[in-house]
């Protein structure tokens, strides 16, 4: 009896112990995904070589405007292509020419080196929601953001797992002025976390603070020749590059720094109706904008970006998760890669108003899509609420811990001799359970991917706990993320030089909110 009740109590130890490991908060990154899986290309070779022949049509034939942007205008000249007004030309093959400087693949560093990504290739990195100027969360419901809500987010971006890199605007902090705000969003992503950022696009001088500032932190040598921002530039689809987001882009260039060139599309609004249409156009924007960024520097570095949603024609509210933005992110896919390019695309898509079914649905077949179609990097990978106009502190947990799906399922099947698992089959033999077999133990806490969120208790558990849903799980999460953040630690003289900057800045200019 002595013995069997010791023998219980071991067992108890070592279950105890077990759950202990498994509730400890680990505070770690994984690397960016590398995909050992095939991409879905649904466009045969008749298909792409028509939406690449019509493609150059709009180039060579009905142009693009560069607005309110004489430089831009003559570097065009130079290259060779008419210009007409703000309308530019540009002749068959001339674009697609100068886009061959841009590298297929590169490395965008953080000051932690551990958390660089590799941007392009068979990889994916995933970054969080950018530019919505509300926030909403469980206790004060929907409200206009500020800095602290985007240093909350910088904050659960560095604690979460399965996410690579910070992102950019996670939130529009409308408490600061709009000409100091982003000295503040880049101090957040500079020393609350140590992963990857973005940097600002609002103006050419915003861009050179993102510059400047990187210098402090990286070295100025460094900087000159390496990526350590990538920035978002929104074309004015359609076809159409303003002044204020080609400016950011020929500071970034100019200074060999990351630029995303992506085609803002609501299918029905900003481009065609039809699958095919749409691509023509995004391709050829695309085009126009990354030969762009080759005129100011062959070999900076560039994405291709494609952010595609289709319009309700009752409300004329856009639409997410739809088979048509996943047929065009699918064919978008495959046009980068012909042209040897990184591919943006995809994230945590959805049009609801709040974290729930219908924001997982169209939240789900988002994601899956950027993961098949080949995406390089995922923006808004976590906590897009309302069509991109809400950051949700709830929705972003929840996101964050599904993304580690997308990496288990990028890792395909593993085939080799233990995954055969002869021997567990052998051992268990007819009619037995793999439950304690030898493969089991040696394999059970690497075999299956755990959420970090999601209730798999009994129902009677699940009651005693207070019947909890998905977004008061995630409210908890959130809670325990943020009790056990850490600031990563920089250089006291670096850090200082920062503030100093910001702080010089700041005082140059009075506050504007417009």
């Amino acid at each position: 009896m002595a013995e069997a009740t010791a023998r219980k109590r071991a067992r108890g130890g070592g279950g105890a112990a077990r759950r202990a490991e498994r509730t400890t908060l680990q505070v770690e990154t994984a690397k960016y995904i590398e995909r050992n899986i095939p991409n879905l290309e649904i466009l045969n070779e008749e298909a792409l070589e028509i939406i690449e022949a019509n493609a150059e049509t709009v180039l060579a034939e009905i142009g693009v405007n560069f607005v309110n942007n004489p430089g831009a205008l003559q570097r065009w000249r130079d290259a060779g292509a008419e210009v007409d007004g703000e309308r530019v030309r540009i002749p068959r093959g001339l674009a697609r020419e100068l886009c061959k400087t841009a590298p297929s693949q590169f490395t965008q560093h953080a000051r932690n080196s551990a958390k660089s990504v590799e941007i392009g290739g068979k990889n994916l990195v995933l970054a969080p929601v950018y530019g919505p100027p509300f926030v909403r969360d469980a206790d004060g419901g929907r409200r206009y953001a500020t800095i602290e809500d985007f240093r909350t987010f910088v904050k659960l971006g560095h604690m979460s797992k399965w996410l690579h890199h910070s992102g950019g605007t996670v939130c529009e902090p409308t408490d600061i002025a709009v000409n100091k705000r982003h000295l503040d969003m880049l101090m957040a992503h500079m020393t609350l976390t140590d992963k990857p950022f973005m940097g600002s696009v609002t103006e050419a001088s915003r861009a050179q603070d993102t510059v400047d500032m990187c210098g402090i932190l990286f070295g100025e040598e460094f900087v000159k020749d390496n990526a350590v921002t990538t920035s978002l530039i929104n074309i004015n689809s359609p076809l159409t590059f303003d002044d204020v987001m080609m400016g950011a882009l020929e500071v970034y260039a100019a200074n060999h720094q990351a630029c995303i060139i992506s085609p803002f599309i609501v299918g029905g609004a900003m481009a065609p109706v039809s699958v095919a249409g749409t691509l023509t156009q995004v391709l050829a924007e695309v085009m126009a904008g990354v030969a762009y960024s080759q005129l100011i520097r062959k070999g900076a570095p560039v994405i291709f970006g494609a952010f595609v949603t289709s319009i309700d024609m009752n409300s004329g509210a856009p639409t997410f998760g739809t088979p048509e933005a996943a047929h065009i992110t699918y064919g978008a896919g495959q046009l980068a890669r012909r042209m040897g390019l990184p591919f943006r695309s995809s994230g945590s898509f959805n049009g609801s108003k709040l974290p729930d079914a219908q924001a997982a649905y169209e939240t789900a077949n988002s994601l899956n899509m950027g993961l098949l179609s080949g995406v390089n990097f995922m923006l808004h990978a976590c906590g897009w609420l309302e069509g991109g106009l809400v950051s949700s502190f709830e929705k972003f947990v929840m996101d964050a811990d599904q993304l580690g799906t997308l990496h288990h399922l990028a890792k395909g099947v593993a085939i080799d001799e233990n995954a055969q698992a002869m021997d567990a089959i052998r051992e268990v033999g007819p009619g037995g359970h793999y439950l304690g077999c030898a493969h089991t133990q040696a394999n059970f806490k690497t075999a299956f991917w755990r959420s970090e969120l999601l209730d798999y208790k009994p129902y009677e558990t699940w009651a005693d706990e207070g019947a909890r849903d998905t977004v008061a799980l995630a409210r908890a999460r959130m809670q325990v993320l943020l009790d056990n953040y850490q600031q990563p630690h920089m250089d006291p003289a670096i850090h200082e030089a920062l503030t100093s900057y910001v702080a010089k800045k700041k005082e140059s200019m009075p506050d504007s909110f417009t």
